[in-house]
């Protein structure tokens, strides 16, 4: 089993940055490929940036840098410029898979993850 514990959310006026953390817990090692999610009220969960263990990534925000430190087991968001739109729970996700070819495109969704963070809260406020 894989436990994953985001960090790092908070409120921030627009235009101001955030990195986000996520710590992965218990077999960590058996993780090949990892995303962020965010989901808005009353909006399905949609995917932001992927990233494989050779570190290739994917991202359907541009403004978004994912990152990870292998040796902490931590994966990273970081967030510049945000907007109101960028308002939402933010969520790690992991999977014992490789990333699909159609990762890199920008085509990844809930399905293809098995382990979930509980999300950490993104506010962005005028």
């Amino acid at each position: 089993q894989v436990q994953l514990v985001e960090s790092g959310g908070g409120s921030v006026q627009t235009g101001g940055s955030l990195r986000l953390s996520c710590a992965a817990f218990g077999y960590a090692y058996s993780i090949h490929c990892m995303a962020w999610f965010r989901q808005a009220p009353g909006k399905e969960r949609e995917g932001v940036a992927v990233i494989d263990t050779d570190a290739n990534t994917s991202y359907a925000e541009g403004r978004f840098t994912i990152s990870q430190d292998n040796a902490k087991n931590t994966l990273y968001l970081q967030m510049n410029a945000l907007t109101l739109e960028d308002t939402a729970m933010y969520y790690c996700a992991a999977s014992p898979f490789y990333c699909a070819a159609r990762y890199y495109t920008g085509y990844f969704n809930t399905a293809d993850f098995r382990y979930w963070g509980q999300g950490t809260q993104v506010t962005v406020s005028s």
